[in-house]
Parts: C-alpha cells; sequence; structure tokens
C-alpha cells in the first residue's frame, strides 16, 4: 500500500482564520479533502492532516509517479499544502513533522511524530526512547501495562501489523457550505467575492457526481445587532444543468446587483436546490467546429438576471385554433422546458398542413379592427377584393369562454397591399343560433409583409 499525507502550509493554523479567504483549517481541510477525492476514493481526515491510499488508483493514471504528477503539477491542491508519503498512512503522517524527514527510516522516526505517544513523550525520553524503533524493541508486555494498549496498536499500525481503518470521506447528498468573511460586507455586489470562494468548491464537488445545478440557493447572515432582518437569500435558476462556475458567476453578479443590503453580512452559504446527471458530450476535432463564447440560454439568463424576467420573453405555442390564442410570450427561465416539450410534441405528430400555414399573416393585430361595410362588402382605406377562402373556424365552445365562429379570407387592398380578414358568422351573443350573413362584421386581424 502507499499512502499520502497532506497537510496546509503553516500560515492556516488550527481556530485560525485566513485574512483573505476568511476559511479555517477545518474549512480548508474539508475542500482539500473533496479535491483530493478526484484520485482516489480512499480519503480520510487525521487530525490537522489528510491521508490518501493512492495504491489501488495508481494504475488508472498511468503509474504512481505520473499520479504524482497529476496531484502536484497538473492539477495543484486548492490550498498551498505540505506532503510527504509512505507504506503507512502514520509514517506519512510522521514525515510532515519535519521537512528533512521525507525518506528517513520508520525506525529513526521521532515519538513526537506519533500522536499516540504525545502523552507520555516525557517519561518515554526519560527512558532513553526518542525514536520509532527504541519504543517499538521495548517489551510489549510492560509497554502496555505502563502505557496502555492504544500505544502499541498505534505502533503496529505504523509498521503495517495491522491494518488502517478509518471512517472514508464520502461526498453528501446535497451541497452545502458555509463561508465566514473576513470583515462586515455593506454592499450585495461585494458579496461576489465571497460568492467565489464558494462556487471553487462547488465546482469540486459537480465534478466528483458527475452533476450540473439547475438552481442554488445563496443565503446570508446579518448583524444581528441592528434592527433589521437577520437573514437574506437569492435563488438563481438555469435553464440546462451546467458546471460552468463563470456562467453561475455571472448570474450571482447581475442579481447581487439589485439586492440592497439592510445591514452588513458576516456570513455565508452556498446550497444546491437541484441537480441533474451531466451526458457526455463529443468535442469536435476541427478548431472551425470547437464551440466558442456562450451558449444561447447562457445569454438569455444572463439578460434575464440583468433586465428583469419579464423584459426577456420566450414565445410558447398553445393548442388553440383561435389565431390570437395559440401563443404566448413567457419568462425565458418559465418557457424553456414547456417549448422543449412542445417541440417533441410536434416532431411526434409531424408536420401542420402548409395549406393552412400559407393563409397566415406575418403580423397579427393585438385586437381585431372592425371594417366598414358597404352593400355587404369590407373597406379599408377602399374597397377590399377577396382573393382566397373562406378558412372557416369553430373553436372556443368547449372552454366556456368566447367562442369564435369566424370565416376568414384573404384580401387585397390597393393602399395597403396583402390583408388577413374574417366576417363574424353569427350577429352576436343576443343572436345566437341566428345566420347573420347581412349584419355580419368584418374585421381586419393581421397583415403581410
Amino acid at each position: 500500500m502507499h499512502w499520502i499525507a497532506l497537510q496546509p502550509q503553516p500560515e492556516v493554523q488550527p481556530g485560525q482564520v485566513d485574512a483573505e479567504l476568511g476559511d479555517t483549517l477545518s474549512d480548508v481541510l474539508a475542500a482539500l479533502g473533496w479535491w483530493a477525492l478526484q484520485f482516489t476514493p480512499k480519503v480520510a481526515r487525521l487530525e490537522d492532516a489528510l491521508v490518501l491510499e493512492v495504491s489501488a488508483s495508481e494504475r488508472l493514471w498511468g503509474g504512481r509517479q505520473q499520479l504524482l504528477r497529476q496531484i502536484f503539477e497538473s492539477n495543484k491542491p486548492v490550498a498551498p499544502v505540505k506532503h510527504a508519503q509512505g507504506a503507512t498512512s502514520l509514517v506519512a503522517v510522521a514525515r510532515l513533522y519535519e521537512v528533512g524527514l521525507a525518506r528517513t527510516a520508520p525506525d529513526d522516526l521521532p515519538l513526537a511524530a506519533l500522536a499516540a505517544a504525545g502523552p507520555h513523550l516525557a517519561t518515554l525520553e526519560k527512558m532513553g526512547c526518542t525514536r520509532w524503533g527504541q519504543l517499538r524493541a521495548l517489551p510489549r508486555g510492560g509497554v502496555a501495562r505502563r502505557f496502555g494498549a492504544p500505544l502499541l496498536e498505534a505502533l503496529d499500525r505504523a509498521y503495517g501489523g495491522k491494518p488502517d481503518l478509518y471512517p472514508w470521506l464520502v461526498l453528501p447528498d446535497v451541497f452545502e457550505a458555509t463561508l465566514e468573511l473576513s470583515a462586515q460586507v455593506e454592499t450585495a455586489p461585494a458579496l461576489l467575492f465571497g460568492a467565489r470562494r464558494l462556487l471553487s468548491q462547488l465546482q469540486l464537488w459537480l465534478q466528483l457526481r458527475h452533476c450540473g445545478v439547475l438552481a442554488l440557493e445563496l443565503m446570508w447572515t446579518m448583524d444581528a445587532r441592528r434592527d433589521t432582518a437577520t437573514e437574506g437569500q437569492l435563488v438563481v435558476r438555469t435553464a440546462e444543468p451546467t458546471g460552468n462556475m463563470a456562467h453561475l458567476q455571472r448570474l450571482l453578479g447581475e442579481h447581487l446587483a439589485k439586492v440592497t443590503l439592510p445591514a452588513p453580512v458576516l456570513y455565508l452559504r452556498l446550497r444546491t436546490l437541484e441537480t441533474q446527471k451531466l451526458g457526455g458530450e463529443t468535442a469536435s476535432l476541427l478548431p472551425d467546429e470547437q464551440r466558442r463564447g456562450d451558449s444561447l440560454h447562457q445569454m438569455l439568463e444572463r439578460l434575464s438576471a440583468r433586465l428583469g424576467a419579464q423584459q426577456v420573453l420566450q414565445l410558447q405555442p398553445r393548442a388553440d385554433h383561435r389565431p390570437e390564442r395559440m401563443q404566448a410570450w413567457q419568462p425565458v427561465s418559465n418557457a424553456t422546458q414547456l417549448i422543449a416539450e412542445s417541440a417533441g410534441r410536434t416532431r411526434a405528430g409531424g408536420q401542420i398542413d402548409s395549406k393552412e400555414d400559407a393563409l397566415y399573416p406575418t403580423w397579427l393585430l393585438a385586437e381585431p379592427l372592425q371594417l366598414a361595410v358597404h352593400r355587404n362588402a369590407p373597406l379599408y382605406q377602399g374597397p377590399l377584393t377577396l382573393l382566397a377562402g373562406p378558412q372557416r373556424l369553430e373553436a372556443g365552445w368547449w372552454g366556456g369562454g368566447d367562442c369564435a365562429l369566424r370565416d376568414y379570407f384573404l384580401a387585397r387592398s390597393e393602399q395597403m397591399g396583402l390583408l388577413w380578414i374574417y366576417r363574424e358568422r353569427l350577429a352576436g351573443p343576443g343572436r345566437a343560433g341566428q345566420r347573420a350573413d347581412a349584419d355580419a362584421g368584418w374585421y381586419l386581424h393581421g397583415l403581410f409583409a
């Protein structure tokens, strides 16, 4: 077996907060542990260090040297670390104790580097035992009676006589990370600096779970001494599962620019609300076909965050024969899934009749305009010539709303060109069921470009 021990640099001590990142040693070790899981599933925390058992993963990375090069050169740790290696986890951790112990044999390692010997160091030094080999040479029975069995068990594990059993680090099902800010933040856009630290942890979590995020929540805790709310939150949703932290960071920035903080913020917390497994993507080997820049839905999401959801709309087809109700405009964030489902239904149902499509105008009036009638013929800036029709429409009678009984015609105007008009087949609500050809109204409903 082969073990690697990692320990954050001395500037981040237990309980001490890093001045720039606002992270304690526990936070750094948690982020470091998630980063290490991409190389081996056997990662455990041992006091103020991490231990990785990599012997089962070496072949997947092309050998031990390739794996070490990947860890410490190609894909560097998320924080500055010291590292050491050994045949057991305790040997690797002990070699972190001093810089010059990287290749020291286990017998020559100092007892101060063995955590189980810590409470007995003073007594052992009086006995002349300062190295692992000297302690191992003592009678086992006397050591057990004098210092207890845990010291012997730790020594056996250090030399490989007993297996190393640890609670291995496991990724949570839901990502949630908290960050204590190094200083009070009084403006919402300034929270983006701390959010970037949380997004970097989220990226590791998504990569290890092969997921993309669909919805996440950024929460902040404010100064409780102020007579205001103590918490705030911001929910960001995406149309497609994504692991692109640059896109999520831009979305958070656009949303935070609209937030006003009633009190300074002390803590940040980022949590995933909805995730989805990512499918594999095959990229082209040709440089001209490689994707450049943001995708369409990323651009629309950023515009929606900046301008407001009601300012960036997308067409949603509706199952209705009445032209004014065949479509609806909804915010992009709400309409994306509905449009995808509608497109799937269209592909499954086949093409629409091209003969009926040919009569539909390129511009539909918001409200039909009633036309003047002379001798039962419609007028619009002069007499109209009917070119095609009628296209009969009977819809709306099943829903209890407006009932549409119309005959549509393609008409030509000397002044306006081609028009789309219709004639009501009934005189009105008071004459339901009666023919109204003589006094039925004519309406202009659309224009052809």
